[in-house]
């Protein structure tokens, strides 16, 4: 069962390294997430602070172009990374079913050879049985006849 335990190893690992990605791409999503909430909380408070300084209103206008362009890109990383933490799911995913197809077929050859080692050992008791009933009507003529091997 080597052949398996191997496969269902390196099935495991490929997961957990999927796994890690996935992670890794979830928090860079979250932390693009983070600084756009930042830059429209920052735009909130800078019309707010126009309305009270005329000198932060002159700036506004350069203020809100930076802002926007800002606020783009955020958008555009958060686009970006959902975009690969859905594939890294779909990989996950498959790696998932994978290990289990792997786990199925090692479950499926240990019980084939159980069931293999079950017959052999049912063999061996029957010829040590034949062999005992051989020698009896061997040592008494009127003993009975020995029985009949299974196939």
């Amino acid at each position: 069962m080597r052949w398996a335990d191997q496969l269902i190893k390196l099935s495991t690992f490929e997961l957990e390294r999927l796994q890690a990605r996935l992670a890794d791409v979830a928090a860079r999503r979250e932390a693009a997430e983070r600084k756009l909430a930042a830059l429209i909380a920052e735009g909130e408070a800078e019309v707010a602070l126009a309305k009270t300084d005329a000198e932060a209103a002159w700036r506004l206008a350069a203020f809100s172009e930076g802002l926007r362009r800002r606020k783009a890109e955020a958008r555009r990383e958060i686009d970006l990374a959902a975009a690969e933490e859905s594939g890294a799911r779909d990989a996950l995913a498959e790696a998932f079913e994978t290990l289990k197809k792997y786990e199925h077929v090692a479950g499926a050859a240990r019980a084939l050879e159980a069931r293999e080692a079950s017959r052999r050992e049912a063999a061996a008791l029957d010829e040590v049985a034949l062999r005992r009933a051989g020698r009896r009507s061997a040592a008494s003529p009127d003993a009975p006849a020995p029985l009949p091997r299974r196939a």
